[in-house]
């Protein structure tokens, strides 16, 4: 059976950029280019995520969900309450109260997998830990191919071992949270090409595969090393049907910002931004504790891009983010894709 996303025209994938980044209008202009579009999941209730699903259906028959897996990791309180009390005069600065009571949830994922296997869609891929094989028979019950996202070799493995169908690769130089099953590990820097021949090494499953993609010229890369499609992101986000917050797509095109980094600054776990005066002040002593540092900088973040300052806001970007081009998603997509139509 073809993994969804190789059965598009062009081997392009929408990224899922939770938070309000990946509009209905982005994931239509996806799929008019004839890309594999994607509904991104994560931060949703079933009752927001579902009228998404529903337009989805509207466009086309063949697209994907992403979810949050759950993937507590123990909270060192000492560590946590000594950044909290490091943020909080900037926090007060913008008459902020920050609250030092750990903050935990699963996402709703019980209740969107729940309603995903009685309105089954094509595809339903999952980051920040591998799926239950429990998980994978519920959706494949209903027919639903179900994607893990990878970043390593052992990951693979284990994400092979729990009957996924497929596996979405994704290296270190992507923008935003890595997928990363151990959120608590050091995420050394290598490039994707070099993850997929790996991965593809050891497993025999169809990949799609994106992080740092800045063109056309790395899409062919991609492809060649055995990918079967090629997720973009950080080249969406300054595109007119994203949901990138003014500040955040003035910054990605601005000359002072000059570099990225994996952060777990803003949310307790691994995020590559472009680098600004939070990154810099709070990396050192930022701690493994997602979601509960999400939780604590959420409101200081909403401040920030209230007050259109880049500096207070987390600047998710990839390393190609100087390739963001602004225009239509549906143009960018098909620049992309175009040399590499599938017959």
């Amino acid at each position: 059976m073809t993994i969804a996303f190789a059965k598009t025209s062009l081997p392009i994938i929408g990224a899922p950029m939770a938070g309000g980044t990946t509009t209905p209008e982005l994931t239509e202009a996806v799929a008019r280019a004839g890309g594999f579009p994607f509904v991104a999941g994560g931060y949703l209730t079933v009752e927001a995520l579902a009228p998404l699903i529903t337009r989805m259906r509207e466009t086309t028959s063949n697209f994907g969900v992403n979810l949050f897996a759950p993937n507590p990791v123990p909270v060192d309180r000492e560590a946590f309450d000594d950044f909290v009390s490091a943020l909080e005069p900037a926090a007060a600065a913008r008459g902020i109260t920050l609250d030092h009571e750990p903050v935990e949830d699963d996402d709703h994922f019980d209740d969107k997998l729940d309603w995903l296997t009685e309105h089954p869609v094509p595809l339903v891929s999952l980051t920040f830990n591998l799926p239950t094989a429990e998980a994978v028979d519920r959706l494949h019950a209903v027919g639903t191919q179900v994607v893990a996202t990878v970043t390593s070799v052992p990951e693979a493995r284990a994400a092979a071992e729990v009957g996924v169908d497929g596996l979405i690769v994704q290296g270190p130089r992507a923008g935003g949270h890595s997928g990363t099953a151990d959120p608590t590990r050091t995420i050394e820097d290598r490039a994707t090409v070099d993850l997929v021949h790996d991965i593809l090494a050891e497993v025999d499953l169809p990949v799609a595969a994106g992080g740092g993609v800045d063109g056309e010229a790395m899409v062919g890369d991609l492809l060649g090393a055995g990918a079967s499609a090629v997720l973009v992101g950080t080249l969406l986000l300054r595109s007119d049907e994203a949901g990138t917050a003014p500040t955040h797509r003035a910054a990605l095109a601005a000359d002072e910002f000059t570099e990225t980094r994996l952060t777990r600054a803003f949310t307790g776990r691994p995020a590559r931004a472009l680098v600004n005066d939070f990154v810099r002040t709070f990396d050192s002593i930022a701690v493994d504790a997602y979601p509960a540092v999400h939780h604590v900088t959420k409101e200081f973040r909403a401040a920030a891009k209230k007050a259109d300052d880049p500096h207070g806001l987390h600047l998710w970007a990839g390393t190609g983010y100087r390739s963001a081009q602004e225009g239509s998603a549906e143009t960018i997509v098909k620049n992309l894709g175009a040399g590499f139509a599938r017959e």
